[in-house]
Parts: structure tokens; C-alpha cells; sequence
């Protein structure tokens, strides 16, 4: 008989824009009462304090367990440490690349290479723009070896009034992904109706 799998996510934070994402949704989940493990590359930890002030250390306070991206020791790097997936939020172009070819160089990418041999859910926010083809190449193969590709393409139905709303219902709308409801979420023909908000 297998024992249940825990409300435990992996969020990974890459070097791509939009760590206010990355933030969110560990706030998101710490909410939630999902235990999160944290890792986070080199450049992630400079574009989480170039966008938001933030240090390592801030960003690490708010997850429950986090690595070095260089400790492919960590229990996340091991299928028998269940979880309910992976997060990577954002995605850079590099990440994804590795995740695409499971060339794995480090353990962001090895977590996530995990995730996908253990069937497991892997969503990748991938930020940048425009595309080349070899950026849309990569999101084809990532999803084809089962990653869900899901850039923060901002919905406009939920009628945001600030830029905090946006980013709430774009975390939100992520976290669906997992089977999990956060408060924050606006939904179509429950919350929100043409005309009727």
C-alpha cells in the first residue's frame, strides 16, 4: 500500500524576471499550510535582489526547507523524497533548456528532472520575449517529457485594479496545477461574471 503523498512542493527560482512571482507563491503556499523546499540558482538570487530588494536570506525565511543550488545531495534530488511536484517560478530560458534536455546542471534543474521521471507535476513559469525558435523548441520537448509550460500571462477578466492583483491571480491560477485552491483565485462564472462584477 503506498502512503499518501504529503502536501510538500519544490519551488525552484531561476535567473528570469518576475521574482515577485517567486514570492508570491511561497507566501501563497505558506498560507495553505503546503510545505515548501526551496532552491534557488546563482542568478536567481541576483534578480530576486535587483527586482525586490530582497536578500537570500529573506527569500529563504519564507519556505520551510531550502537548499544551495549546487547540493545535489539534497533530499530533493532523489525520487523517494515525495512531493506533489515542482514549481520553477520563474523559468529562465537556461532552466527550461536543461529540463528540456535532462542535462541537468545543478539542483534546480536535477529536481526538476526528478520530478518529471517520477511522473510527478512539473509547471515551468517561463519568462521571456519575444521567442526564438529554439526557445519554443524547448517548451515543445519539456512539454512532451511532461512538463506544464505556463508563462505569467496576465488574465484581464478578474478586472485587476493594481499590479499585486495581477500577480496574485496569475500565483493563484498557477497553483491550480497542483490541485490546490487559494483564496486569492477569481473564477470565471463563480467569482466573476461579464458585467456582474
Amino acid at each position: 500500500m503506498n502512503a499518501p503523498v504529503p502536501k510538500r512542493i519544490i519551488v525552484g527560482v531561476s535567473g528570469a524576471s518576475g521574482a515577485v512571482y517567486a514570492i508570491r507563491a511561497l507566501d501563497m503556499l505558506r498560507e495553505m499550510g503546503v510545505e515548501t523546499h526551496l532552491v534557488v540558482s546563482q542568478a536567481g538570487r541576483m534578480t530576486v535582489n535587483y527586482e525586490t530588494g530582497l536578500d537570500y536570506a529573506a527569500l529563504a525565511a519564507r519556505a520551510n526547507h531550502h537548499y544551495g543550488p549546487k547540493d545535489v545531495g539534497a533530499p530533493i534530488s532523489s525520487g523517494s523524497f515525495k512531493t506533489m511536484g515542482m514549481l520553477v517560478v520563474p523559468c529562465s530560458m537556461k532552466t527550461l533548456a536543461e529540463v528540456a534536455t535532462g542535462v541537468t546542471g545543478g539542483l534546480l534543474s536535477r529536481a526538476a528532472d526528478v520530478v518529471l521521471k517520477e511522473r510527478r507535476r512539473l509547471v515551468l513559469m517561463v519568462r521571456e520575449t519575444p521567442l526564438h525558435t529554439g526557445h519554443l523548441r524547448n517548451m515543445t520537448a519539456a512539454s512532451e517529457i511532461g512538463a506544464i509550460i505556463y508563462p505569467p500571462v496576465p488574465a484581464f477578466y478578474s478586472e485587476p485594479k493594481t499590479i499585486e492583483e495581477l500577480v496574485d491571480q496569475t500565483v493563484a491560477r498557477c497553483l491550480d496545477l497542483f490541485d490546490l485552491d487559494a483564496p486569492a483565485t477569481l473564477r470565471w462564472g463563480e467569482d466573476l461574471e461579464k458585467g456582474k462584477r
